[in-house]
C-alpha cells in the first residue's frame, strides 16, 4: 500500500529541529520527506517495502530517508512493536559532517525519539560493514530488501558501487536504487545537470580527497551495468520528477557558481587545459541557471529509481 504524502509533516517532523527553526528550515525539511515518499512509492507498487520489512539502508547520510522508510515499516497496530520491520542504517561519514545539525546530532535525535526502537545506525564504510557482520551459516545476517537513495555519487572510487552490490548477493533479496538520473524533464533543471557534471570533473581530477556531495557521476546506464557486473538484474525502473520545492538543484548549483569554486579550481587544478575546461563549463552552468530565472529557480534533475533483484530470479508480483 503506497505511503501516503499526508505523512509527510509528520515524518519531517521525526527530524532534529533546533529550539528555534526557521520557516525556510522547516519547509526544506518537508520537501526531503516528500521526495523521500514519493521514492519509497516508486519501489512499493511491487510491494517491497511495507510494515515488518528489514532494510539495510546503506549511505544513510543524517537519517533524511531512515525517517521514512521507517514509517513505512512500523506496523500501524502497533508503530514499534514486534509486527514493525527494522531499519539498520550505515554511513561511513565522520560525526562531525554537515551542518547546521552535524551527522552525530541528526542521529543520536532520530535514536532517542519515536523511531528509536526501528532503527539502529552504524558509523561504517558499507563494504567494511558488510565484511564484518556474519554472512554464512544458520546465523548469517540478512534483510529483505537493501536501499541506496541518492548515495551512489558520495562513492569513492568508481567500482565501488559494483562491489558492494557483489557484496550484497546472498544478504538481500532485493535493492532499491535511487540516484539523479543526468536528465531534465523540467528546462529550469538543466542548470543542475550540468553543475553535476562541473563538480565531478573537478573532483576527478583532485590530488586529494574532499567532502563534497558528489565525488563519482555515475548514470543510469552506468549503475545498470555496475549492477550486471555484480550478478544484479533490474526488474523495475522508472522515473520521479522531483517537486518545484526540492532545493537540491540549487544546493550544487550555487556550490559551483559560488566564487569559493574557482578558487579551489585556480589551487586545485594544475593542468591548464583541465583549468580552462572547468572554467567554462562553471560558464555555462552560469547561463543555464539565468536562463532559469537565477540560481535559486533551478529545479533538481529527474530521479532514476529502480529495484535490482539477483540475475535469474523474477519478482513476485502483486495482485
Amino acid at each position: 500500500m503506497p505511503l501516503p504524502l499526508s505523512c509527510a509533516p509528520i515524518i519531517a517532523s521525526y527530524g532534529i529541529r533546533g529550539d528555534d527553526p526557521s520557516p525556510t528550515f522547516l519547509a526544506i525539511e518537508l520537501s526531503q520527506a516528500v521526495h523521500r515518499i514519493k521514492l519509497i512509492n516508486a519501489w512499493d507498487h511491487a510491494a517491497v517495502i511495507g510494515p515488518g520489512t528489514r532494510v539495510l539502508e546503506l549511505g544513510c547520510g543524517q537519517g533524511t530517508c531512515t525517517q521514512a522508510l521507517a514509517e513505512a515499516v512500523s506496523s500501524p497496530e502497533d508503530p514499534t512493536g514486534t509486527g514493525s520491520g527494522h531499519i539498520t542504517a550505515v554511513d561511513p561519514s565522520p560525526p562531525n559532517y554537515g551542518a547546521p545539525f552535524t551527522l552525530a546530532q541528526a542521529q543520536s535525535h532520530l535514536s532517542a525519539g519515536p523511531l528509536g526502537p526501528l532503527v539502529t545506525f552504524h558509523r561504517a564504510d558499507p563494504l567494511a560493514f558488510l565484511a564484518a557482520t556474519t554472512s554464512d551459516g544458520d546465523d548469517a545476517q540478512r534483510w529483505d530488501v537493501a536501499v541506496l537513495a541518492h548515495c551512489i555519487w558520495y562513492f569513492r572510487p568508481a567500482n565501488t558501487l559494483r562491489q558492494i552490490l557483489s557484496a550484497l548477493r546472498g544478504r538481500v533479496a532485493r535493492v532499491c536504487v535511487a540516484e539523479w538520473a543526468l536528465q531534465a524533464t523540467e528546462l529550469t533543471a538543466a542548470a543542475h545537470v550540468l553543475a553535476a557534471l562541473v563538480r565531478a570533473a573537478f573532483e576527478a581530477h583532485l590530488r586529494g580527497d574532499s567532502t563534497e556531495n558528489i565525488q563519482t557521476l555515475a548514470s543510469p546506464r552506468a549503475i545498470k551495468e555496475a549492477a550486471g557486473q555484480a550478478g544484479w538484474m533490474v526488474e523495475t525502473e522508472g522515473t520521479v520528477v522531483p517537486e518545484a520545492e526540492l532545493s537540491d538543484g540549487f544546493w550544487e548549483t550555487g556550490a559551483v557558481l559560488d566564487k569559493g569554486f574557482v578558487q579551489d579550481v585556480g589551487k586545485e587544478i594544475e593542468y591548464g587545459r583541465v583549468k580552462a575546461v572547468l572554467e567554462s563549463a562553471r560558464d555555462a552552468v552560469a547561463a543555464a541557471a539565468e536562463s532559469a530565472g537565477g540560481a535559486r529557480a533551478v529545479r533538481s534533475v529527474d530521479v532514476w529509481v529502480a529495484i535490482l533483484t539477483p540475475a535469474g530470479e523474477r519478482l513476485a508480483k502483486s495482485p
